[in-house]
């Protein structure tokens, strides 16, 4: 089962979100703020993290920035989740390390997608 963390701290859009990935089959861990999110990245080793990038106490550009850094941590997916939605914005969330970028409000098919194509990329990276 793929394993995917959630680092969201909206209630609604966690809370909706991890139930459609659960029904969809993934194992989903959440974390509601960056600090959180980048303990669970390292605990919970999962193979794709939906990041919001602002997040209290540590945003989400930081925890990406960080993850890749981490040699432990940087083969997993990241996918920018995010209000902003400028082509500005996409490329600061791909030069900070995300895989991909996903504009708020979700589109929750093209959200599959976008794991589905990350988690191919992951492996074909592996090997």
């Amino acid at each position: 089962m793929t394993k995917i963390l959630l680092v969201e701290d909206h209630e609604e859009l966690w809370d909706s979100l991890s139930r459609r990935l659960r029904r969809r089959g993934f194992e989903v861990v959440l974390a509601h703020d960056g600090q959180q999110g980048l303990d669970k990245a390292r605990d919970e080793r999962p193979e794709v993290i939906l990041l919001d990038m602002n997040l209290p106490v540590m945003d989400g550009w930081t925890v990406a920035r960080t993850l890749r850094a981490t040699p432990a941590a940087d083969r997993i997916g990241i996918i920018a989740l995010t209000a902003h939605a400028l082509a500005e914005d996409r490329a600061k969330a791909l030069e900070a390390g995300c895989d991909d970028y996903h504009p708020k409000p979700v589109d929750f098919g093209r959200l599959l997608d976008q794991i589905d194509t990350v988690l191919l990329e992951r492996d074909q990276a592996a090997g």
